[in-house]
């Protein structure tokens, strides 16, 4: 294919010692980006008017949930309520509706400039065709860079779970479909587009059991392990009164911290816990919309990172956020960071959590920043949309983070364009949301029917 060269834009490579942000030109050759060469480039692209920022980084979500935002039932609920308003409903998934709100979800995070997706699914009801290769199948239709976590619950209702037992596996079951999946997906070379990370869901949805099964899988196999920890205060009196610790006491004992390990929300932690953190060097996956949302509270993002915890930005489930816009998250995330930190905490600061921050908790040194040798994931923003006027000559990166967002002009993952002009070149996107529509609606159908 040659050289891609995009000229005469604003570049934010993220880099320390660089620059925030510089004018010139970028050049992209087999899916990375390259220096200048003497040779002339086989196509230019004009970006004048535009800001390039490493591609986003979306560290959790839950794709699946596309298909259930806005419940009534549920719009005014916390946590525990909001979870078991949803279970029965989501006991109704199959394969096709799993795809759909993945393609669905997916094309909306890459229109926001997201370019890698952590995913956890971990609803495998009973007697269903349901499979997280679905939500593969998506990302490759999609375009984007995935890590799809092989999600898991095994502590139901009759057992002293949250989950109602219709959608809860027994560790057996769960252990040889992770044999499964990632012998079938799992790329661990350097820019992989798909890669399996084991994702048990939650204290109050797994067992002690599957949580050490699941750890001695992955460190055999260098995977990444990820569950939700210390998102309310409903979670950390379910762990006393369980298992008669605090959540990260509960996984410190369980030998479930350090650099291969990343927890979502990661809000109620104390001093001590934030030490441990930061000397494990464990990932947290900030949720700010999501937070807010559930009323869960406000993570303590500086005092983590100060520590030495690794911090990335995460959208959280669809129906839990009910929109799926990194950029809108970055933004999100400086507005509640200023809420404790007052207005010290920067624009600079959120689009970091977004790009390097994410790269950094997903173990991708290959993304997150632009430099020659990273891969060429990359959003670009038109600078002259008139959400930006006023602000992109004083400041283009934080006007990303300050300013109403918008969605990007052009979009790279592996180099490769996802996004043009504004809208995704690999699917019919209205197709997908028709469909999706439908399914949305036979799923809710479902779970009324089950119930009279």
């Amino acid at each position: 294919m040659g050289t891609t060269r995009l000229s005469n834009l604003m570049i934010a490579p993220m880099r320390d010692g660089e620059p925030a942000y510089y004018a010139g030109d970028l050049f992209i050759e087999d899916g990375r980006f390259v220096e200048a060469s003497a040779e002339p480039p086989a196509r230019v692209i004009d970006m004048t008017g535009c800001i390039a920022v490493p591609g986003l980084v979306n560290t959790h979500h839950h794709l699946y949930q596309t298909l259930t935002r806005g419940l009534p039932k549920a719009q005014n609920a916390e946590l525990f309520e909001w979870l078991t308003t949803q279970y029965p409903i989501w006991a109704g998934l199959d394969s096709e509706m799993v795809y759909w709100s993945a393609v669905c979800g997916l094309s909306e995070l890459v229109l926001s400039g997201c370019t890698t997706v952590s995913d956890m699914f971990y609803v495998f009801p009973a007697d269903s065709d349901v499979k997280l290769d679905a939500v593969i199948q998506a990302a490759k239709d999609v375009g984007v860079r995935m890590h799809a976590g092989r999600g898991a619950m095994s502590l139901g209702q009759r057992d002293g779970g949250l989950p109602p037992d219709s959608v809860v596996q027994d560790p057996d079951t769960i252990m040889a479909d992770v044999e499964r999946v990632v012998a079938a997906h799992h790329d661990p070379r350097e820019g992989a587009m798909t890669r399996i990370d084991l994702m048990p869901c939650s204290p109050f949805s797994v067992t002690s059991e599957l949580m050490v099964m699941m750890r001695d899988f992955a460190r055999a196999n260098g995977l990444l392990l990820h569950t939700h920890l210390a998102e309310t205060l409903d979670e950390e009196r379910f762990c006393l009164e369980t298992f008669g610790v605090r959540p990260l006491k509960l996984l410190k004992d369980l030998d479930w911290l350090g650099e291969d390990v990343y927890l979502a929300h990661g809000i109620h932690f104390n001093d001590e816990e934030v030490a441990l953190l930061g000397r494990t060097r464990t990932g947290i996956a900030h949720c700010p919309s999501s937070n807010m949302r559930l009323g869960s509270g406000i993570a303590r993002v500086l005092e983590l990172v100060d520590a030495g915890a690794r911090v990335g930005l995460a959208v959280d489930g669809s129906s839990s956020n009910d929109g799926g816009s990194m950029l809108a998250e970055a933004r999100q995330a400086l507005l509640l960071g200023r809420m404790r930190y007052g207005v010290g905490y920067s624009a600079h600061q959120a689009m970091e959590l977004a790009t390097r921050g994410g790269a950094e908790v997903l173990n991708r040194p290959e993304i997150g920043a632009i430099a020659p040798g990273m891969r060429a994931d990359l959003a670009i923003y038109d600078l002259t949309d008139v959400a930006y006027a006023g602000a992109a000559m004083h400041d283009p990166l934080a006007a990303l983070a300050l300013c109403q967002t918008t969605r990007p002009k052009h979009v790279f993952v592996d180099g490769r364009a996802v996004v043009q002009d504004g809208h995704l070149t690999t699917l019919d996107l209205s197709q997908a949301v028709r469909r999706h529509n439908q399914l949305a609606r036979r799923l809710v159908e479902k779970s009324t029917l089950a119930t009279r």
